[in-house]
């Protein structure tokens, strides 16, 4: 069998490999670059290198559900097809990058969500709303502690009225944690932990100027901190 010979690569032809590697070259122009593909191990490699860099950058993007200005970067398709000659084998591998990039964001998502640190508090009623009980789960952030609580048989309060949640600790001290109408899909935020703000209560508040709490209490709970 004859050797294949070796080539020397240009401008253009590292533009058409690409874009013969992604699907996007010309339909005219593929045939010819395929027939000098073959007669040089160089390309042969060259293109290889891009198939297997363009296979992977898009089974990563695909796998993971990368931010959309992430897989814009990806250059496939027609995004791919301009730009300076050189830079487009830079550019193929920066797609590779970029996949590796979005896994890795993706992975680290994961398990910053599994392993964060997560409390939960079950709310009883009081005598103002018997009916009234509901359910926290406080969650560690960087920006603090995010809260998620939902309550039933709680009515709702407009016009100037609301309800209002609040962490207490043992000493007494109260720190409110948001406001709201109605007691379904609330999100909350605290600024202190609840490791030691362990008491939760929710009241009834009036828009008066008054900041303190109203002492109107229609949900109270421990927030459970161990397990």
């Amino acid at each position: 069998m004859r050797p294949r010979r070796r080539h020397a690569t240009s401008d253009q032809e590292i533009v058409e490999l690409a874009a013969l590697a992604d699907g996007s070259l010309a339909p005219e122009r593929r045939a010819e670059l395929e027939a000098r593909v073959a007669a040089s191990s160089e390309l042969a490699a060259l293109l290889a290198e891009q198939e297997r860099a363009v296979s992977f950058a898009r089974s990563a993007a695909a796998e993971v559900d990368a931010p959309e200005t992430l897989r814009a970067r990806i250059p496939t398709g027609e995004r791919a097809r301009h730009g300076p000659a050189r830079h487009r084998l830079v550019l193929i591998g920066a797609a590779t990058a970029t996949a590796v990039l979005a896994v890795g964001i993706g992975l680290a998502v994961f398990n910053s969500g599994s392993s964060a640190t997560r409390f939960q508090a079950a709310l009883a009623p009081t005598e103002l709303v018997p009916g009234a009980n509901g359910e926290a789960t406080l969650t560690k952030t960087s920006s603090g502690w995010r809260i998620e609580l939902d309550a039933t048989g709680l009515p709702r309060l407009d016009r100037g009225r609301f309800y209002e949640a609040w962490l207490r600790n043992a000493a007494g001290v109260l720190v409110p944690i948001g406001t709201f109408n109605d007691g379904r899909n609330v999100r909350l935020w605290a600024g202190v932990s609840p490791k030691a703000f362990r008491t939760f209560t929710v009241t009834r508040e009036q828009a008066d100027g008054d900041q303190a709490s109203s002492g109107e209490k229609v949900l109270v709970g421990t927030v459970r901190t161990g397990g």
